[in-house]
């Protein structure tokens, strides 16, 4: 028989969606099961496989309940798997395979420190978060094992990590049904954006934290002919661009970083704002989604999401947000605050609302609603508030706060807004790409608004930055800095 020249990931998800039953069953199992630990990641994503269960239980090939519980066995126990040979056995099974490459010898042990070090710095939230990001998640439980992290630590975040991981794309593939390659590149696209976002941060810390060696290596590469010659020719370039990636001003890496957060989320709104007009692409998952969520509802469910969805009202974000600026201006004397979190709410209401007029979408039907709606669909008015103030009340309370402390309260804001979300689709009162759309525009104005905040910092001796005011002085005494928020 002649394979047909689609790749290796296209066919075995093709041989995949000829299987039925059982077989079906510890195809979706093994290779979560085998993608740490015995390193299948990096030939056939892990995601791919669990959205094909999906696909098979909307095909009625398997149920849906099995499909998830085997997807959340297999990345469970795969990455338990991963974690126990890394701590055993891992440095020495990679100088035996990889380290006896000429070029990776000399330095494997230098960059096996280095990522154990992060690993053990994050702990749990590298374990967690690593599940949702390419490469990383075939890496991370072995580094886990290796860097000591305590195994009921380990074993806590990777059953949360794998459960939601699993469940999520299983049902991903579940709803796009034979629509499932779109959402295959789509959910592979996020995967790589995120291990960027990781990259590009890690460079940020290390340059951060190693500006002279950085800089020597920067002078030995300057003074080389070819880029002699580049910088006498584009020398205005050279110097914005140093400018911008340099981690000691606000105006550098920070504001780069951000602006390209920002950058990502306006495209994200853009291709959704184009499905919708268009009716196609993204589109098409919408009455899947609703057909779904009317399969799945339950008296207990709908009084649950009735309460969440107050959650990305106005009634509820606007004494939040009034609570917090309060504070801020009584205990510390801070306005700013108080400002940002106006900015951020009353810009996504002005955003959401012109948007709705522009495009003009109508609501799903009134016979599946839960409650009573008015007005123009997308973007979703919550998600789009929900993201901007949760999110700004993040960055205002995290100020100055331990590691644990702010992965804690930007979780929070993450749980919620996401909840916020699913509620309104399973309300009735949005389509799903409703929902992502105003995500997307609620992260592109809060990425707009830190920025501009950024950009109008001040620099602060030893090349540290704020947006705190000068110390409060008075006479007989320095009444020292105001407490930043």
């Amino acid at each position: 028989m002649t394979v047909p020249p689609l790749g290796v990931v296209a066919v075995i998800s093709e041989r995949i969606l000829s299987l039925h039953g059982r077989v079906a069953l510890a195809i979706v199992f093994l290779i979560p099961a085998l993608e740490a630990s015995a390193f299948v990641g990096f030939v056939f994503p892990g995601e791919i496989a669990v959205i094909l269960g999906g696909v098979l239980a909307f095909e009625h090939r398997i149920s849906l309940p099995a499909a998830i519980g085997a997807a959340i066995a297999g990345a469970i126990i795969g990455d338990t798997a991963g974690y126990l040979i890394g701590r055993e056995w891992g440095r020495s099974l990679l100088h035996g395979t990889i380290g006896r490459l000429p070029v990776i010898r000399r330095h494997l042990d230098t960059s096996l420190d280095r990522a154990r070090d992060y690993v053990r710095r994050r702990r749990g939230r590298a374990v967690f978060f690593g599940r949702f990001t390419t490469a990383l998640r075939v890496l991370v439980p072995g580094l886990a094992g290796m860097s000591g992290i305590p195994f009921p630590t380990f074993i806590a975040y990777n059953m949360a990590g794998g459960a939601v991981w699993a469940t999520g794309f299983v049902l991903l593939g579940f709803v796009a049904g034979e629509g499932y390659r779109r959402v295959e590149r789509i959910a592979s696209s996020l995967g790589l954006v995120l291990l960027a976002a990781v990259v590009v941060t890690l460079l940020g810390a290390r340059l951060a934290r190693r500006r002279d060696r950085f800089q020597a290596l920067g002078d030995r590469l300057a003074a080389t002919r070819p880029l002699v010659w580049v910088r006498r020719r584009y020398p205005g370039h050279l110097a914005w661009l140093r400018r911008r990636l340099d981690p000691r001003q606000p105006a550098g890496f920070a504001l780069t970083f951000t602006v390209a957060c920002g950058a990502l989320a306006a495209w994200a709104f853009g291709v959704l704002s184009q499905d919708v007009v268009g009716r196609d692409g993204a589109v098409s998952l919408d009455p899947r989604m609703e057909r779904f969520v009317l399969a799945h509802r339950a008296g207990w469910l709908t009084a649950v999401m009735k309460v969440i969805t107050w959650g990305g009202s106005t009634a509820i974000l606007v004494p939040l947000g009034l609570a917090v600026a309060g504070y801020f201006l009584a205990r510390r004397r801070d306005w700013r605050p108080g400002v940002k979190l106006a900015a951020a709410l009353s810009g996504a209401v002005a955003l959401y609302d012109t948007v709705k007029v522009a495009v003009e979408r109508p609501r799903p039907p009134p016979s599946v609603w839960i409650g009573r709606y008015s007005g123009f669909a997308f973007p979703s008015g919550h998600a789009t508030q929900s993201v901007a103030v949760l999110g700004m009340l993040a960055l205002v309370l995290s100020r100055g706060r331990t590691g644990p402390e702010k992965a804690f309260l930007w979780s929070a804001a993450v749980i919620v807004a996401a909840a916020v979300g699913a509620s309104r689709i399973y309300l009735g009162a949005h389509w799903m790409t409703d929902v992502l759309g105003g995500y997307a525009l609620g992260a592109m104005w809060l990425a707009t608004i830190v920025a501009i905040t950024l950009a109008t910092s001040r620099p602060e001796p030893h090349g540290r930055f704020s947006t705190e005011p000068p110390p409060i002085t008075r006479p007989g005494g320095d009444l020292g800095p105001v407490i930043p928020n």
